[in-house]
């Protein structure tokens, strides 16, 4: 991490087709333009931001406070039932409406469904135009703007459409996590948890000590440490994309808990949970699997359950074992029809397997929905 001129915190990613920095601080929307016009000097600019209503009602006057003429605004529904290519077409032609040409730069303002969208309007549109994050969530700030991954989902399985597209610069303004309801600030902090687990024991610990204060919203309340975790959690995102960028081998590990969690998405139609909450209980299933294969201790296989709870509570829902494994099937992960599964070894590190069998995956499934119901049962009569 390096400090630009204002002393703000900075990211570097450096992918071999692309390099760009991601900048954390609070107040970063009221000298956007500026930043924009430092990210292409010399080079003429349209800005059009794609956002949706309710951040738009929340944060237009600091967002447009440093523009002296406003920016094209097109509005899209938050959710992951709208992310998909009719939304991408309909957008699209709003563009080509607006006048935008090749100059257009996109403004994608809002969170994961957001960013995905406007990355890969971006990438198709006139074959490839400019854009720049600006997340609003924290498993946006976290994980899903970083990294060029855009696309859309098809009602046979998440993000099975899209293209590696990477944004100019990512620009985390932290403040707008005050406003973010609890249970996507919560949702968010799985994505934190799941970097730990895989890459980052010291920030699974910090998680693990300090959890009071990181989810500590109130007005008054000293948002270091959750400073800190969006830092972290950013650095392990990056250092693994400029490792590999395409997916072709270290960066899989950032699918930990998500082969079981999209399952869970697409069996209850992308309506019941947020992202963060299905990946939370998709990790406790490759937990299950790792433990029935001896691949964990038990003792740091109980540490990591019991902080994923922690930033809980987790939503139950309706699915059977059978049902979630099937739709693994459609994974974009698997190979000549072969699942890759990341499986904790240890805290702060993983291994990527491809010889996972359906049983296995039946059994360490089902004891998740097990785990699910008595835990609810639990509560509903503690």
């Amino acid at each position: 991490m390096r400090y630009d001129e204002d002393t703000v915190p900075v990211i570097p990613v450096n992918t071999p087709s692309a390099t760009y920095d991601v900048t954390i601080a609070p107040d970063l929307l009221r000298t956007l333009h500026p930043r924009l016009r430092k990210l292409n000097p010399g080079k003429p600019f349209r800005p059009f931001v794609v956002t949706s209503p309710n951040i738009w009602a929340l944060w237009s006057k600091p967002f447009l406070s440093s523009f002296k003429e406003p920016p094209t605004v097109l509005f899209h529904p938050a959710g992951e039932r709208y992310k998909r290519l009719a939304s991408v077409e309909s957008l699209a032609q709003q563009l080509a409406i607006a006048g935008a040409d090749r100059d257009a730069l996109l403004l994608a303002f809002g969170g994961g469904v957001i960013g995905d969208i406007t990355g890969f309007l971006a990438a198709i549109y006139m074959r490839g135009i400019r854009y720049v994050q600006i997340p609003t969530t924290l498993l946006a700030q976290v994980d899903s703007s970083i990294g060029g991954k855009t696309g859309v989902n098809l009602a046979a399985g998440k993000n099975l459409i899209g293209s590696f597209h990477h944004p100019q610069a990512v620009f985390a303004d932290t403040n707008l996590l005050r406003t973010l309801p609890p249970a996507e600030l919560r949702a968010g902090l799985q994505e934190s948890i799941k970097a730990g687990v895989i890459y980052d024991a010291k920030l699974f610990r910090y998680m693990e000590q300090n959890a009071e204060a990181i989810l500590n919203t109130k007005k008054n309340a000293d948002p270091t440490a959750l400073a800190k975790v969006v830092a972290a959690s950013v650095r392990v995102k990056a250092d693994v994309v400029s490792k590999d960028e395409k997916e072709s081998g270290l960066r899989m590990i950032l699918n930990f808990g998500h082969t079981i969690g999209h399952a869970i998405e697409a069996a209850t139609n992308y309506k019941q949970l947020l992202h963060g909450e299905a990946v939370a209980w998709g990790s406790i299933a490759a937990l299950n699997v790792a433990i029935a294969r001896k691949a964990i201790k038990s003792k740091e296989a109980e540490r990591i359950t019991k902080l994923i709870l922690c930033y809980g509570p987790l939503p139950t829902f309706k699915a059977t074992a059978e049902n979630l494994v099937s739709l693994t099937s459609r994974d974009k992960k698997n190979r000549s029809g072969i699942r890759s599964f990341i499986l904790p070894t240890a805290i702060g590190h993983t291994e990527i397997v491809r010889n996972v069998t359906e049983p296995e995956l039946l059994a360490a499934t089902e004891s998740m929905l097990t785990f699910m119901r008595r835990a609810d049962r639990d509560q509903e009569f503690g």
